[in-house]
């Protein structure tokens, strides 16, 4: 079935969103701390986005994807947490790929929207989320995103080659939020095709989708490095005192 099918079939009013939250990497910036399980503000990392998503009116479920020597660590920080919303804690593949089909598969029917999101990015707003989650109901496929601030410069060996207009230039965040059977569909095209996906967004625009940009935060950065930490950090301990 194309993509032109699909759409044309799909009718999201009243529907219901899944969050996939994919948690399997290893980390190798971090300099030999698990990020997801460091501790910010006192409690592991990745259960700051996991309350945001369970305080999500948008969102209905949540499947997190983690490496196997997590699964029963992070299933018993849920149950102790109370986050009702978790369905699974299942395991990811070799690549983010493979990790978020994991993730698809454990979905529940009722679902028609995914909302794909970095395990990695504890600062995620309600209001980010709600805005992608909205306008993937309407247009199949949305993501936030964020005004590139720097200058960038095309490199090849070590010699700029080109200076992209910045105004066309955005960062894109996560939740990115699909259609769930298009994004499954989209998905297994580019696994077939053996693509290198950059983020979740890069299958739908291989399969021809249009994603649409909602806005996204300065705040909602991807810990990547201790200075992301820090950062991250700092961030939160701001709005715990607003």
């Amino acid at each position: 079935m194309g993509v032109s099918t699909l759409l044309h079939k799909i009718s999201n009013r009243g529907a219901k969103c899944a969050a996939v939250v994919v948690a399997a990497g290893n980390a190798t910036r971090m300099k030999g701390t698990d990020k997801i399980m460091t501790e910010l503000c006192g409690e592991p990392l990745i259960l700051h986005t996991l309350r945001a998503f369970q305080q999500s009116e948008d969102i209905q479920e949540i499947v997190l994807v983690t490496r196997e020597e997590l699964l029963e660590s992070l299933s018993e920080l849920c149950v102790e947490k109370k986050l009702t919303k978790v369905r699974r804690v299942c395991r990811g593949g070799e690549s983010r790929a493979a990790s978020v089909q994991a993730g698809l598969d454990q979905i529940s029917k009722q679902c028609s929207l995914v909302a794909i999101h970095d395990g990695a990015r504890p600062l995620v707003s309600q209001t980010v989320i709600h805005d992608a989650v909205c306008k993937a109901a309407k247009f199949h496929a949305a993501a936030p995103a964020v005004p590139v601030k720097d200058t960038v410069k095309m490199v090849h060996g070590g010699i700029v080659e080109a200076t992209p207009d910045r105004k066309s230039l955005y960062g894109v965040q996560t939740p990115q939020v699909f259609e769930l059977n298009l994004y499954r569909a989209a998905l297994a095209k580019a696994m077939t095709e053996k693509l290198e996906l950059t983020d979740d967004c890069s299958a739908a625009e291989h399969y021809g989708v249009n994603v649409i940009i909602t806005e996204g935060s300065d705040e909602n950065l991807k810990v990547t490095t201790p200075t992301d930490l820090v950062l991250a950090e700092a961030l939160m301990k701001r709005r715990q005192t607003l």
